[in-house]
């Protein structure tokens, strides 16, 4: 038989963690095992990486909601301590296993919602929901083709109206409005992924700082 997954030794909490330390732990361990953060990574490492990441947007996913939480209970309070394990590899068992478990949770619960019963949520998703206020500032400071542009627009306005001070200001400028168009009508996780793995690096370490108090 297939081991448990188990979620709360994944978030490092406990069985009665409250829903917010469930929501800072998952902060914490996101970050951890975000794959983009892994510089000069090889392919068996950013495969084990990205399998965690997975796993703990999985765990997240099942605790962060109250239904979710209560079904997924059950199932734990069933199974020995020697069933239950923190190996990524399970949560892709359980979501296989119990393809209907969760199929009556949708949108507005907390938490990044699967598209389908049974489907395992999205781990970009689930990060940059969880992380919007702090992560869509990061990724408009470094979005990438009109942020240029418009630095450039703006450099050559001001330097025409105020000589070197207007090109250095119009180019600040042009640079905000810039980064500000590219991430227009998009969410957080689609820009964040549409940079380059220094970028995401960058934020990653931004966050990390903010959130763990160091750089990882």
């Amino acid at each position: 038989m297939s081991r448990f997954p188990d979620y709360y030794k994944l978030l490092n909490v406990n069985k009665s963690a409250t829903q917010d330390e469930i929501r800072t732990a998952y902060k914490k361990e996101s970050l951890r095992t975000h794959p983009d953060r892994i510089a000069n990574a090889t392919p068996a490492e950013k495969k084990k990486a990205t399998e965690k990441f997975q796993a703990v947007a999985d765990a997240y996913y099942v605790l962060s909601d109250k239904t979710r939480r209560r079904e997924y209970d059950a199932l734990y309070t069933s199974r020995s301590g020697g069933e239950r394990t923190d190996d990524p590899g399970s949560s892709t068992n359980f979501f296989s296993q119990f393809t209907n478990l969760f199929g009556g949770a949708g949108p507005g619960r907390e938490g990044a919602a699967p598209t389908a019963a049974g489907e395992r949520p999205d781990p970009e998703g689930v990060f940059a929901d969880v992380f919007e206020e702090l992560l869509r500032p990061e990724v408009e400071r470094r979005a990438p083709w009109w942020a240029y542009f418009g630095a450039a627009c703006g450099a050559g306005v001001g330097f025409i109206i105020a000589n070197f001070p207007g090109l250095m200001l119009g180019a600040v400028a042009g640079n905000r409005l810039g980064a500000i168009r590219d991430a227009k009508g998009k969410s957080v996780a689609a820009v964040f992924g549409e940079l380059g793995g220094n970028q995401k690096a960058e934020i990653l370490r931004a966050l990390a700082m903010k959130v763990l108090g160091s750089a990882l």
